[in-house]
């Protein structure tokens, strides 16, 4: 799993405690390998999650999350001495296995094998991983280099779920090294069954594709990560802003740069991409943010981060765009890292209010670390199973798409108990918002009446 440090599995930093007792949690439910990471390569909010994952017995990989391009000496400071730097005090603090994460897939072969084979003489003997997006289309060919360079894992997905802002091909990288010293020994017609499986599933999420149909080599200009690509590129579909996103992807290479030329991962990334949109939706270039920074309304999330509470990127604060916002705001900044200032987190407290509220037998210990991670969410989450219950048993396709008149489908709720529920009629919404549905569970009718809340 991915551990964002300090970060755990949020946004935001949490109190020491509140780490470890997330990874001791992760642990117990099954997790090995933590991949601990920070979205500024900052080392002092790392160290907190090297030490929750190993003191909760997993297996530890410290990621540096990789930006700018090692082969290209004008590329600013992030240089193969950075990352040389980088991986060796991240070997100091402990870590079993050196990962380097790609986010935006800005890998190409020629840093990849740059970058690989100088960690590899460096550290001989721990295992490399590397991971990447193949949103450009050189990801199997970035992944066929760091192998040949010596890195001992690469990721990939299955070809149904690859390519794009996903990880490359697996069937691509398997065909491509098969006769080599590098075969991986996978069967090409074992990954055909597994292939159609995904192929099939992908469809029922058809609705909430980003509508992505082809690469983008542009990601080397604006270094959007895979995960936050797809996410803008749906959000200017779902408002209408499609021919804005050619100007967003623009705007958010200039942001980064507006920011110090941070990398860009959660939560870092969501700082870059809340001031693209607002340059955007304010008409502001590079030069007018920095002029301005004393007068403009900025997103909460670049104040956040600008007072220094998700830590400390690469080469410090760009100035004077933090003396202004923040003096502007009558903030101080934060000094060192975040979470050392934060009280610890009072789980016992918290476990009696809301077995208060909820019920001892609905409160488990997750769900008093998920409060302690989510607080706004899980309250949602608590208030929607208030209202519809328990929905995990129901199959994919039908809480995407209720049913409709005259459709049935069979519900496995528990081991042995199956009911065939048929939706006989569904009335019109009343003055007060409601509508009855008439059910036929197993043979006798079931009458319901449900709120809707109609959007206009």
């Amino acid at each position: 799993m991915l551990l964002r440090g300090a970060n755990a599995v949020g946004y935001t930093n949490y109190p020491d405690n509140v780490v470890f007792k997330f990874c001791e949690e992760a642990k117990q439910s099954g997790i090995d390998i933590f991949r601990v990471f920070d979205s500024l390569n900052y080392l002092e909010n790392m160290k907190i999650g090297v030490e929750a994952a190993g003191a909760a017995g997993g297996f530890v990989e410290g990621a540096m999350s990789y930006t700018g391009d090692v082969a290209d000496p004008k590329r600013g400071k992030y240089t193969l001495d950075y990352y040389l730097d980088l991986g060796r005090k991240l070997v100091d603090m402990g870590v079993h296995s050196l990962a380097i994460k790609d986010m935006a897939g800005l890998l190409t072969p020629r840093a990849t094998t740059m970058l690989v084979s100088a960690l590899r003489a460096q550290h001989p003997d721990i295992p490399i991983h590397v991971h990447t997006h193949d949103t450009a289309g050189s990801g199997v060919a970035s992944m066929i280099a760091a192998a040949q360079a010596g890195a001992d894992v690469v990721d990939a997905a299955i070809d149904a779920m690859s390519g794009l802002t996903s990880q490359p091909s697996l069937g691509a990288i398997v065909a491509n090294m098969r006769g080599t010293s590098l075969d991986t020994g996978i069967d090409m017609s074992s990954i055909a069954p597994l292939n159609n499986y995904w192929e099939n599933v992908r469809q029922v999420y058809a609705p909430f594709e980003s509508g992505q149909l082809s690469g983008s080599s542009d990601v080397y200009l604006h270094e959007i990560p895979g995960g936050q690509y797809t996410n803008l590129l749906y959000q200017s579909r779902q408002l209408g802003l499609t021919d804005k996103w050619p100007e967003i992807k623009k705007k958010y290479a200039e942001a980064n740069f507006v920011l110090g030329d941070i990398p860009k991962v959660t939560p870092s990334s969501k700082v870059v991409g809340d001031l693209a949109q607002f340059m955007v939706s304010q008409g502001l270039n590079m030069h007018s943010v920095v002029e301005q920074a004393d007068t403009l309304a900025f997103p909460e999330s670049v104040v956040q981060y600008l007072r220094g509470d998700i830590g400390i990127p690469p080469g410090g604060f760009p100035e004077p765009l933090r003396s202004k916002v923040l003096k502007s705001r009558g903030l101080s900044p934060v000094a060192g890292r975040p979470g050392a200032s934060l009280k610890p987190y009072n789980f016992d407290v918290a476990e009696v209010q809301l077995k208060e509220k909820y019920g001892d037998k609905y409160i488990t210990n997750k769900d008093v670390l998920s409060h302690a991670l989510y607080p706004n969410v899980f309250i949602d989450w608590k208030n929607y199973e208030v209202v519809y219950g328990q929905v995990g048993q129901l199959p994919t396709h039908l809480f995407l798409n209720p049913l409709e008149e005259g459709n049935e489908v069979e519900l496995q709720l528990d081991e042995g108990r199956a009911y065939i529920i048929r939706c006989l009629s569904i009335g019109s919404v009343d003055a007060d918002g409601r509508r009855l549905v008439s059910f036929e569970v197993n043979g006798p009718f079931c009458h319901f009446a449900f709120f809707l809340l109609i959007s206009y």
